[in-house]
This record gives C-alpha cells, structure tokens and sequence, in this order.
C-alpha cells in the first residue's frame, strides 16, 4: 500500500509478524521484513506495488526481535540486498537474538550484518531519516523518524492505543515511558508501528500518544 510518494506499507500477515516498510526512492529499503514463513507472501505484495525486490538496497530493522527480522535473510538471498543495522543493534545482538528468541521458543535464529547504520541518520535521497534510539521494549529499539514529512517508523515502542510488551529481555516499563514522551515532543502526522493499525494525521496521532499516557503507562 503506498502511503506518500517514497513510502510504502505492508501489514502484518500473522502470528509472530509485523509490519514492513518500503523507502522507494534513490536508495531502496525496506524496514522490517519480518516472518520468514509470510515472506513469499511480502514478495508477492512488493510485485503488486511494482517493487522488485533485486531492487531493494538496504535490509534494516527497529530492533532485533524475531517477528522483525526472521525474514532478514530470507530476503537477502531472494533481493541480494544488504543487511545494514543500526550500532546498538550490534551491542545487544546477543541479548534479542539468543535470549529473546528463547524466550518467544525459537532457537537458532540468527544473521550476519553487512554493515551498520550511521548513527544518526539514513538518507535515501528524497527522505532524511533521523534515527532515534528509543529503549524500553528492547534496549535496542530505534525509529525512523523524517522530519520533512513528519513520519515516524517506532517498531514496538508504541502503537495505536497501546505499546510494545516490556517482559523480554532486555525491556524495561520506566525507559519505554520515557522513549514515548520523547517521541510525543515530535511534529508526526504518520504513525507507523511495528503491530496493528496506523495512525494518520496529526490530531489522531497526538490523541494517540495522549490515550497511551493516561490509560497504558499505568500498567506498565
């Protein structure tokens, strides 16, 4: 589904998967590729948006939980993209993919990176991405944040109506509250998370953020 000129979605297809992003432009990401067993699915989905995946440049993630990036891989060998992540990804690598994938019964689940994020931004040519470091649901969370067109990619530290669990290792209810009233500060007009519904246009999207302090932070 295209959302802008340079952005597309793609909800989640199941149990244990999540929602992808597309950046179509100079550089091509997708961010997020998700479960591997829906990946056949995501592909058929780009080719219907006349996006082939031999033409997607940069593989990367918000953060290392296996829903996010099972699918690494997979589309690596399918797109002969690179994995790039971003540095923090690489500091707590063992702490999501070995102890958070046991924890959700999944063994083995690992990749390579071929790179790694500046730590600071991601430009594609006609998007600047802010990459902000947002702890809580996983020490390692990052969002994607574009200025100039106030789009927000936050992986699982918040959703609509609701944020991402803090039981995995790693998660901590006290950094994810902080990381959700530092991301309210910002002008959004897309709200683009890792699970469920999008939330579009700037009103809803502060509502959001407001239902989410008053009646989810209490029981975190």
């Amino acid at each position: 589904m295209k959302l802008t000129d340079n952005l597309y979605f793609y909800p989640e297809k199941g149990m244990l998967d999540c929602n992808t992003y597309v950046i179509k432009d100079d550089l091509n990401v997708i961010i997020d590729p998700g479960s591997l067993q829906f990946l056949s699915q995501l592909i058929k989905d780009l080719f219907k948006d006349g996006i082939d995946p031999k033409d997607i440049n940069i593989i990367t993630n918000t953060h290392l939980h296996p829903d996010h990036c099972w699918a690494n891989e997979g589309f690596k060998n399918i797109s002969r993209a690179k994995i790039i992540i971003h540095p923090l990804h690489k500091k707590f690598y063992d702490m999501t993919i070995t102890e958070a994938s046991k924890f959700l019964g999944f063994e083995g689940l690992e990749f390579e990176a071929d790179s790694y994020l500046d730590n600071n931004k991601l430009s594609t040519a006609h998007m600047d991405f802010e990459l902000v470091p947002s702890p809580g649901h996983s020490p390692e969370s990052i969002c994607f944040y574009c200025r100039s067109e106030k789009i927000l990619i936050p992986g699982d530290v918040i959703f609509a109506q609701n944020t991402g669990r803090v039981d995995l290792p790693g998660g901590n209810a006290e950094e994810l509250k902080q990381s959700i009233e530092e991301l309210s500060q910002l002008e959004i007009e897309y709200l683009l998370p890792g699970h469920m519904d999008i939330v579009t246009g700037a009103e809803d999207v502060k509502s959001n953020f407001e239902f989410v302090k008053k009646h989810v932070f209490a029981w975190l």
